[in-house]
């Protein structure tokens, strides 16, 4: 079984659209309504759905809720780092051994936590993570 999507509901999803596809570099292949939903693509045909049916302000996600990304290569997670950090957006901590990998964590739009991580080459199936 592959999972198909994720659905994110965000305050703003004009402004976290923007924000998926500078920093993760997703593509938004359609857009509903006013500030209402789009559907984005990633890497390995991943479909980011970000949508705000009830115009809610921040939604509110429970304490353990996170998104992961997986990338190839540890340099990808620096990049990452580096891309959020010259947008202006806090990360406290930088990339760091998490679990046997290389990642971070940080907020992302509406709130979400959203981590980043790299398996080491030999590591073929990442593990579940927690939020440290």
């Amino acid at each position: 079984m592959k999972l198909n999507h994720l659905n994110l509901c965000v305050p703003d999803v004009a402004a976290a659209t923007d924000f998926f596809k500078r920093i993760f570099d997703f593509e938004c292949r359609e857009t509903k309504g006013n500030n209402v939903l789009a559907v984005l693509f990633g890497e390995d045909n991943f479909v980011l759905v970000l949508s705000n049916f009830q115009k809610s302000a921040i939604p509110v996600y429970p304490p353990d809720f996170h998104l992961g990304f997986l990338v190839k290569q540890p340099e990808r997670v620096h990049e990452v780092y580096q891309r959020l950090l010259a947008a202006g957006v806090p990360v406290e901590r930088e990339p760091r051994p998490i679990r046997g990998s290389l990642g971070f964590y940080f907020s992302g739009p509406g709130n979400v936590q959203i981590e980043v991580s790299c398996l080491p080459e030999n590591q073929t199936r990442p593990a579940v993570s927690t939020v440290a």
